[in-house]
């Protein structure tokens, strides 16, 4: 498959900026003014094809903040409920 060059050079910065900051896929989206179901295929399909050693980096990411996400969520009821008193 051909990939132009603007979309394999956006793939491999969203997926370097993920890993060095350790970010999610929604803080990455934010930070380059994609949306998210951009960013999550550009990380999940088409890097792999693009960059396979970045992509496992991206993989070990995504999956830590997969197992994280449940605290995340209950922090962010906390805070919420918090605030509204």
């Amino acid at each position: 498959m051909i990939y132009r060059q603007d979309n394999k050079h956006r793939c491999e910065r969203a997926a370097e900026y993920l890993v060095d900051n350790n970010s999610t896929i929604r803080a990455t989206a934010q930070k380059f003014g994609i949306s998210k179901s951009t960013i999550h295929k550009d990380i999940t399909e088409r890097l792999e094809k693009i960059n396979p050693s970045l992509y496992k980096a991206t993989k070990q990411v995504l999956d830590q903040n997969k197992a994280e996400r449940h605290i995340r969520g209950g922090a962010a009821t906390k805070n919420k409920y918090l605030t509204k008193k």
